[in-house]
C-alpha cells in the first residue's frame, strides 16, 4: 500500500467500499452474525488509525467524528496510553481482584477526580462493561434501600444485559432480550424539542418533570412503588445528545435527598471530558450517590466501574457483583494514563473553547437547512436533529442515514442516534486538531446541503 500521511485526511482515492474492504466485509458476513450494525453504517474495513483519523485497507483516509461512540476521547493510538499498556504487558495481564501496583495506582487516581463530595468519600467496584456498571449500580441501590423499583427516563440507554435492559427505554431491545420490563418506571426526560407536555416557555420542561416525579413518589396512590433509585444520564447519549435545562440535575438531587433515594448518574458516555468537564454532572455541580463509569476511561481497552458513597459499602456481602475480567491490569494502566493525560494538559479547557466555537457553526448550518430542526449540545457532544421539514418537525431517519452516507463517501465518519434514529451526533476525539474540525465541518455542511427530501 502506498504510504499516506494521516494528517492528509480526508483522502478518498478509491470509492468506498474499495475492493479489499468488500472482500473483508463479505468474509465477515459469512463468518459472523448478521446482527452486526456498524459495518452497515460504515461499510469499510479498517487498516489502522491515528489520532482523529482512520485509514481503511484500500488506502482511504477518514476524519473520525465517531470515536467508537465516545470511547477514544484521547484519539486512536494515543502514545501515552500505548506506552503504559505495552509496559504492563511485560508484567502481568490478568490477576482477578488480587492487588497490583497498576490496580492501586488507578484506584488512587480515580478517587481524586470523582465528582463533588464523592471525592475522598467513596468506594469503587469494578465491572466489565458500561451496561454491567449500570446493572451493578441498580443492584447496589436495591440492596441499600431494600426496595425494588427504579425510576428511569424516556430516551435512556443504560445497556442491554437482561437486567439493565429494563431501564433502557427502547422497546426493541426488550424484544431482542426476551425479558419483560419490570420494576422500572420511565418518566419523560426534559427534551425541549419533543417534550410531550405543554410548557409556558422553553426551559420549563425540567420543572414539569420534577413536579411529576415528586408526585409519583409522595402520593401513595400514584401507582408507583417507593423507588430504590433514580438512574439518569446527565446528558442523554443514544437518546439524541439531549442537554437538559440547568435546573434538572440539581432538582433530581433535591428530590433524592428529600425522600432518601440514591441518585445514580450514568456517566458512561458523557464522562471523562466529553462535555469540557471531567463529569457531566459537574456542569451543574451535582453529586450523585452512585456514578457509572466506562468507555473513555480505558481508551478502547474494556474497563468499567461504579463509585459510590462509602457508607453504602457497609452491608455489601462478599461476591456482591462478579465478573472474571473486572479490573484487568492492561485496562487499569490505560485508565491511569488517560487520567494523567487529561490532568497534565489543557484538554478540558480546549474542549470547552472548541465546543463553543463549533456549536454556532452547526447552528448556522441548521438555520440554513430545511432539514435540520434542532441543534443542541455542549463541549464535544452536539446533536443535529434531522427532520422532513422544520414546519412539521417530523423525524427523518431516512434523511439522516443519507447524510451519513454522503459524509462517509467524502471521508467523514459521523454517526446517528436519537429516539427516531434521526440525530447526527458530533463526538470527535477530544484531541482533534482545529484543521480537521474545519475540514469535517465543510464535509458536513456539503452533505446537509446536497441531500434533498
Amino acid at each position: 500500500m502506498q504510504s499516506v500521511r494521516y494528517e492528509e485526511a480526508p483522502l478518498i482515492t478509491v470509492t468506498p467500499p474499495g475492493p479489499k474492504s468488500r472482500e473483508l466485509l463479505a468474509k465477515q458476513g459469512m463468518l459472523e452474525t448478521r446482527a452486526t450494525i456498524y459495518p452497515k453504517a460504515f461499510p469499510f474495513a479498517i487498516d489502522s488509525a491515528s489520532g482523529s483519523t482512520v485509514r481503511d485497507v484500500d488506502g482511504n483516509l477518514y476524519i473520525d467524528w465517531f470515536s467508537g461512540v465516545c470511547v477514544l476521547n484521547l484519539g486512536h493510538n494515543n502514545p501515552a496510553v500505548s506506552e503504559a499498556v505495552e509496559g504492563q504487558m511485560r508484567k502481568v495481564w490478568h490477576t482477578m481482584e488480587i492487588p497490583t501496583e497498576a490496580r492501586i495506582d488507578f484506584l488512587e487516581r480515580i478517587h481524586k477526580i470523582l465528582p463533588g463530595s464523592l471525592k475522598g468519600h467513596a468506594r469503587v467496584l469494578f465491572t466489565v462493561t458500561g451496561g454491567d456498571a449500570c446493572e451493578a449500580a441498580i443492584s447496589l441501590a436495591k440492596h441499600v434501600t431494600k426496595k425494588k423499583t427504579i425510576i428511569a427516563f424516556s430516551g435512556s440507554y443504560h445497556g442491554i444485559h437482561q437486567g439493565i435492559v429494563g431501564a433502557t427505554s427502547s422497546r426493541h431491545y426488550l424484544e431482542y432480550s426476551g425479558v419483560l420490563r419490570s420494576g422500572v418506571f420511565h418518566i419523560p426526560y426534559p427534551y425541549s424539542y419533543r417534550f410531550p407536555f405543554p410548557v409556558e416557555k422553553k426551559g420549563d420542561e425540567a420543572k414539569v418533570v420534577l413536579r411529576y416525579l415528586e408526585h409519583l413518589i409522595s402520593d401513595e396512590h400514584s401507582g408507583v412503588d417507593e423507588p430504590a433509585g433514580i438512574i439518569v444520564e446527565p446528558i442523554q447519549g443514544e437518546g439524541g445528545y439531549i442537554v437538559p435545562p440547568l435546573d434538572f440535575l440539581p432538582g433530581l438531587r433535591e428530590i433524592a435527598d428529600k425522600y432518601q433515594i440514591p441518585l445514580i448518574c450514568d456517566e458512561v458516555q458523557c464522562g471523562f471530558g466529553r462535555t469540557g468537564k471531567f463529569w457531566g454532572s459537574e456542569i451543574t455541580g451535582t453529586t450523585p450517590d452512585i456514578v457509572c463509569i466506562s468507555k473513555a476511561v480505558g481508551e478502547g481497552i474494556p474497563l468499567s466501574l461504579i463509585a459510590y458513597r462509602s457508607e453504602f459499602d457497609e452491608s455489601i456481602p462478599e461476591g456482591f457483583h462478579l465478573g472474571t475480567y473486572r479490573g484487568n491490569p492492561l485496562a487499569l494502566v490505560a485508565g491511569s494514563a488517560t487520567i494523567d493525560y487529561i490532568q497534565r494538559t489543557n484538554l478540558l479547557e480546549r474542549v470547552t473553547s472548541a465546543g463553543k466555537k463549533i456549536l454556532p457553526e452547526f447552528e448556522r448550518i441548521g438555520r440554513e437547512s430545511r432539514n435540520v430542526g434542532d441543534v443542541r449540545g455542549i463541549g464535544f457532544m452536539i446533536g443535529n436533529e434531522v427532520v422532513n421539514s422544520k414546519e412539521d418537525k417530523s423525524p427523518s431517519k431516512q434523511l439522516a442515514v443519507s447524510f451519513r452516507k454522503r459524509m462517509f463517501e467524502n471521508g467523514l465518519l459521523m454517526h446517528t442516534s436519537g429516539h427516531y434514529g434521526n440525530v447526527l451526533r458530533f463526538m470527535a476525539p477530544l484531541v482533534i486538531s482545529d484543521e480537521l474540525l474545519q475540514r469535517g465541518l465543510s464535509i458536513y455542511e456539503s452533505a446537509i446541503k446536497s441531500v434533498s427530501s
